[in-house]
């Protein structure tokens, strides 16, 4: 049976075919400006496959326009959403349907990839970070601005300040460098803060920290350890299709 992957997130959507070992084939990704998708997108997709599972935190506007493209070229469509318990992973919202269905996929993909706790970092439109232990309990998370909100917010307040440009150093001498510091530099501490808040929790365990989302790589290499997974969401969503968790 062919089966593809859908990942309809603010900024892009992302799919791959799932393939017959429960991996990920290529990923396309495919920019969307909220309300519809580059002319050409579904290009890259078979004419017909035979099922698809997507999970969408974007627009109802885009989330149609994907679920029109699909009902056209394959036979059942299925929309992940977040269970209290799936896969291994237990949930620690008292109401699970609040956590974002991108937030719990990125759980189920960390716990399966094994090796103790894991602090997982989105680096999207919004900065978010969810702790799971190495028995699969998620354990909280947190959700703050990204550095790229941060900079969009401040310019639509002051439009002198540019919401793209500048590079990191710990005290800018330059206006544009100090914004990219000031933005980039609230992300960093953020995860440093619950890294070590994490450690403390789980009983001195260091949880590896994995990043994913389009501003993850600006944070990486400021970040000890860090281990880059762009491909995390879709990952995840690759567990959730082969589980087929009941309702």
């Amino acid at each position: 049976m062919s089966e593809w992957l859908f990942d309809l997130g603010n900024s892009r959507l992302k799919f791959a075919p799932l393939r017959e070992d429960g991996g990920i084939g290529e990923i396309v990704a495919v920019a969307h400006d909220g309300t519809a998708f580059a002319a050409g997108w579904d290009a890259a997709l078979p004419a017909r496959f035979d099922a698809a599972c997507f999970a969408s935190v974007a627009a109802t506007e885009l989330r149609v326009i994907l679920l029109d493209t699909l009902a056209r070229r394959c036979g059942r469509v299925s929309a992940a959403t977040t269970l209290r318990h799936c896969d291994g992973v237990e949930i620690a919202y008292a109401e699970p349907q609040r956590l974002g269905v991108d937030r719990f996929l990125t759980l189920l993909a960390a716990h399966a990839r094994g090796a103790g706790a894991s602090l997982v970092v989105g680096v999207g439109t919004a900065l978010t970070l969810d702790l799971v232990d190495a028995h699969g309990r998620h354990r909280g998370g947190r959700i703050a601005p990204s550095p790229a909100l941060m900079r969009e917010a401040l310019h639509r307040r002051a439009r002198q300040l540019p919401t793209d440009g500048g590079d990191y150093a710990e005290f800018a001498d330059d206006t544009v460098d100090a914004l990219a510091s000031g933005c980039e530099g609230a992300a960093l501490a953020l995860v440093d803060r619950s890294r070590d808040a994490a450690r403390d929790l789980l009983g001195g365990e260091r949880p590896r920290l994995l990043l994913h989302g389009g501003g993850a790589q600006a944070l990486a290499s400021r970040l000890d350890g860090a281990e880059p997974a762009p491909a995390l969401v879709l990952e995840g969503l690759a567990r959730w299709a082969r589980m087929a968790p009941p309702a």
